[in-house]
């Protein structure tokens, strides 16, 4: 991956706007740039678009849409602010945090009224972090439903997707701005096309163990469950346009990967009540603080492994998810009719898992503080039959990356903006400040539609001559 004098690219075609990567972000931000009156082609490394979108929930959080106000629930982009906001602890860009929620709503409506995606609000629980009901899904509420809708968008623009095409490499003038982009195809064969405006699209650098053992060493020895494809190009080639770079540390984890199938366990089972144990039966920290900052709480226990309890009063809610009924059929749930059999069936001490449901029975009543500061109250005790999966903590994508201002622009460390590029999701820094305790629920997707719609839109304006 370099960036290489604009003298040495040769190339016999160009297109107005060029995107690197077709998930979520890139794809939202063809059809953007499409609607803005410009030609746009994307590339893509995969031979058929996956990206970390296809591993996601595809779900969008979003505020005050219309699938909200049908459900009676008051929700605004101001709200939305002030939770993702308060979840990175006022460690990140205000500005930026501003402009995807007041994007947020009309984007969803957008993607649905313009572009044929079908969405609706998952109800019965509240994710980490939000204060209400505002998690938008595809009806099948994963995200190979979500890329699989873009795609579809994006063909009905006749909007042209080259695949098994890794962009290896930009060529660009003294001041930072991109004229091309090599890119090389399976065989190792190359090429090179022209571009007026680059989007980087291309997510973060979970794919690059150098990179991850370097900038988030906490969790370089978890699994990584995101796209192999995210290899940090993005900030590789920022850097060295001197584009400014923010929050490498900053990652989404999370706490509930089920083993050994992958699949992310729904965190509703715990907001609802539940609670997460290791092998010797214990709890060992509020669960319910966020399911990115959980990665490292599990992989630090005995054998990196935690079993989620719950009962099938807390599974309701999460029936009907695509990841939960794949771990369910292929077994990975185990159901019991007393605790004391749940144990057994685990292989973990029966006194310990006894000692831990009575003292988070106590909580649940109001009685005594949890040592992890975690508050019960209001929940219900579990009731036979009790279920339990076993997951480990994992890596899924990383936070920081290539610094951009409101219009999606790419900026150096004095603010001021590089020529011609623009990025989104995974590939700009994110909402979730320097950490894991920072990510919002999710804020994958909810950066990659928005900034990926701000991206396409400015960089479309850009190459028409108007102002970006």
């Amino acid at each position: 991956m370099a960036v290489l004098p604009v003298a040495e690219a040769r190339f016999e075609y160009s297109v107005p706007v060029l995107v690197i990567g077709a998930g979520a972000c890139g794809l939202t931000a063809a059809l953007a740039a499409k609607e803005a009156g410009a030609d746009v082609l994307v590339l893509e490394r995969d031979a058929k678009p996956t990206g970390s979108t296809t591993l996601s929930t595809g779900l969008i959080p979003a505020a005050g849409t219309r699938y909200q106000k049908a459900l009676g629930i008051a929700d605004a982009p101001e709200l939305l602010a002030g939770d993702i906001w308060r979840k990175a602890k006022g460690q990140t860009d205000r500005a930026i945090v501003d402009a995807v929620a007041a994007a947020s709503g009309p984007t969803v409506e957008w993607l649905a009224d313009h572009h044929g995606v079908a969405f609706k609000l998952v109800e019965g629980f509240l994710y980490p972090g939000h204060s209400v009901l505002r998690m938008h899904g595809t009806p099948h509420r994963t995200g190979e439903e979500l890329e699989s809708a873009l795609l579809a968008a994006a063909g009905r623009l006749d909007i042209d997707i080259m695949t098994s095409a890794t962009a290896t490499d930009l060529f660009a003038q003294s001041d930072g701005r991109v004229t091309a982009v090599r890119f090389s195809r399976p065989d190792g064969t190359q090429e090179t096309i022209g571009c007026g405006a680059l989007v980087l699209a291309c997510c973060g650098f979970g794919g690059d163990k150098e990179m991850v053992r370097r900038e988030i060493p906490e969790i370089a020895d978890a699994e990584f469950w995101g796209h192999v494809g995210n290899k940090g190009d993005a900030v590789k080639w920022g850097r060295e346009l001197g584009a400014a770079l923010a929050d490498l540390g900053s990652y989404q984890g999370h706490g509930a990967v089920a083993v050994p199938y992958g699949n992310p366990l729904n965190w509703g089972v715990l907001m609802n009540g539940g609670y997460q144990v290791n092998s010797l039966g214990l709890r060992f920290s509020n669960e319910v603080r966020g399911y990115s900052e959980q990665a490292v709480e599990v992989i630090a226990q005995p054998g990196k492994i935690a079993w989620d309890i719950f009962d099938e009063i807390r599974e309701r809610p999460i029936l009907g998810f695509a990841d939960y009924e794949a771990i369910h059929s292929l077994g990975g749930v185990r159901k019991a009719a007393s605790l004391s059999e749940l144990a057994a069936l685990l292989g973990i001490p029966v006194d310990a898992l006894a000692r831990t449901d009575a003292e988070v029975n106590l909580r649940r009543e109001g009685k005594g503080e949890d040592r992890w500061h975690r508050s019960f109250r209001g929940t219900q005790p579990l009731q036979a039959p009790f279920c339990a999966v076993k997951v480990t903590g994992a890596l899924f994508h990383t936070q920081g990356g290539v610094v951009i201002g409101a219009s999606a622009r790419v900026l150096r460390p004095d603010r001021s903006p590089l020529p011609n590029i623009f990025a989104g999701g995974g590939a700009a820094r994110g909402l979730s400040g320097p950490s894991n305790w920072g990510y919002f629920s999710g804020a994958g997707l909810l950066t990659a539609t928005t900034l990926g719609r701000i991206a396409g839109t400015s960089a479309g304006r850009l190459v028409a001559g108007g102002n970006a």
